[in-house]
C-alpha cells in the first residue's frame, strides 16, 4: 500500500472530491441516508434547482429574498468571480432530486489577506441529519486545493455567514471551528411621517443624478468605502454590474456636490424593491450606500442626506425604510438611530485559517 492511500485511510475527508463517475462525487463519511448522492453543477438546467433549495431555506430561516430564475442565471453567466461552478461547487440529492447545494470562490481583501468565502443551502426537511456537514467538508477541500496553488506570502481565511435565525448554520460553523469576527445590523424606521427638514451645510447642493454623473458618483462610492471593514477596490466590472443592477435607481439618489471644487461631497443611494415589497405585501425603501467625502464629515451631511432619503421614499408611497450597517461602527449605528432606524436582525460573518 502506497502513502496516499495510507495517508487517504487516516483522514479520508481528504479524498472528498473524487469522481464516481461522470459528474457524481463521491463524498466520504456521508450520512447513510436512502437515495443521497453528491454531483457536480449541470449548467443552466440547475437554475430552477438552486431556485426552489433558496427558497425553501429563506422560509424557514426568515431570511427575505425575491430571487428568480433569469436573476441567478444573469449572476452565474455574468457576474461569478474566481468561480469556476463546474468544478466549485457541489449539489446533494435524494432520488435524484436537488436537496441542496454548496459553492466556494476566493477574494483578496487587502488589510487582511485571501478570502475563501462559501454558501451553502440545505432544504428543511434534510437538516440534522449530517448532510450539512460533508458538503462544508467537502467544499472546504475544494476551497484548499485551489489556495494551494496559490502565493504563500498571505493569511488565507475560509468565510461563511450566518443569520441570528440560522441557529443549525450557526452550531455547525462553530463546531467546525469558525470564529465569529463581525456582525452587522438590520436596521427599519417603521414609520415615514416625522421626518425632519435639515439644511445642507454652506457650499453645498443637492442635484439630480445624471448619466454623466454617474462615474464621479461611483468614485466616490469607492473612496467613502475605503474606511468600512472587509473593504476591496472596485473593478471596471464591478461599474458595469451596478450600472445593470435592477436596484439602480439614480431617480431617489441622494447626491450632495461641493460648489467650490465641484466634486461629490456625499451620497445616499436610495432604492425600492418592488419584487420584494409585492411578496411580503409591504412598502418599503432602502437608505443605502451612505456615503460622505473626509472634508465634510462630521457636519450633518449624511443626517441631512438620510432625511432627505427618507422624504424621496415616502413621496414614492413607501411607508417604512430599511439599512444594513456594521454593528462595529457604533457612530453610524447611532447617526441611524438618532434618524429613526432600529435594530431588528443581527448577521454573523465566520472565519478560520485556512
Amino acid at each position: 500500500m502506497g502513502k496516499k492511500e495510507i495517508t487517504d485511510l487516516l483522514n479520508p475527508i481528504s479524498n472528498l472530491g473524487a469522481i464516481m463517475s461522470d459528474d457524481q462525487i463521491a463524498v466520504a463519511n456521508a450520512p447513510a441516508i436512502s437515495g443521497l448522492s453528491f454531483r457536480r453543477f449541470r449548467g443552466e438546467s440547475d437554475y430552477p434547482h438552486i431556485l426552489a433549495v433558496i427558497t425553501a431555506s429563506a422560509g424557514a430561516d426568515k431570511i427575505e429574498r425575491t430571487d428568480t430564475v433569469e436573476g441567478i442565471a444573469n449572476n452565474y453567466n455574468n457576474h461569478l468571480t474566481n468561480c469556476d461552478p463546474y468544478q466549485d461547487m457541489i449539489f446533494a440529492e435524494i432520488a435524484g432530486a436537488v436537496i441542496g447545494y454548496s459553492r466556494g470562490w476566493w477574494w483578496d481583501e487587502p488589510a487582511t489577506g485571501r478570502i475563501y468565502e462559501f454558501v451553502g443551502f440545505l432544504a428543511p426537511t434534510w437538516r440534522r441529519q449530517g448532510i450539512g456537514r460533508v458538503m462544508l467538508w467537502w467544499i472546504e477541500n475544494r476551497l484548499r486545493d485551489i489556495a494551494a496553488t496559490h502565493p504563500t506570502d498571505q493569511a488565507k481565511f475560509f468565510q461563511a455567514s450566518a443569520s441570528q435565525f440560522q441557529e443549525g448554520t450557526t452550531l455547525m460553523l462553530e463546531r467546525a471551528d469558525y470564529q465569529p469576527i463581525r456582525h452587522f445590523y438590520q436596521m427599519v424606521r417603521s414609520s415615514l411621517d416625522d421626518i425632519p427638514d435639515l439644511p445642507l451645510p454652506e457650499g453645498l447642493e443637492v442635484r439630480p443624478a445624471l448619466p454623466e454623473h454617474y462615474r464621479p458618483i461611483w468614485a466616490s462610492v469607492d473612496d467613502t468605502s475605503q474606511d468600512e471593514w472587509g473593504y476591496t477596490k472596485s473593478t471596471e466590472e464591478d461599474y458595469q454590474a451596478w450600472l445593470t443592477n435592477p436596484l439602480f435607481q439614480p431617480h431617489l439618489w441622494q447626491i450632495a456636490w461641493d460648489l467650490a471644487t465641484q466634486r461629490v461631497a456625499g451620497h445616499v443611494l436610495t432604492f425600492i424593491d418592488q419584487a420584494q415589497n409585492e411578496k411580503f405585501n409591504r412598502k418599503r425603501g432602502y437608505t443605502e450606500g451612505i456615503g460622505v467625502d473626509r472634508a465634510w464629515r462630521r457636519r450633518g451631511l449624511a443626517r441631512a442626506l438620510i432625511a432627505r432619503s427618507l422624504q424621496a421614499q415616502k413621496a414614492e408611497g413607501m411607508s417604512e425604510s430599511a439599512l444594513t450597517p456594521d454593528s462595529e461602527n457604533l457612530g453610524a449605528t447611532r447617526l441611524y438611530e438618532s434618524c429613526g432606524f432600529r435594530v431588528v436582525r443581527r448577521d454573523t460573518i465566520y472565519r478560520k485559517p485556512v
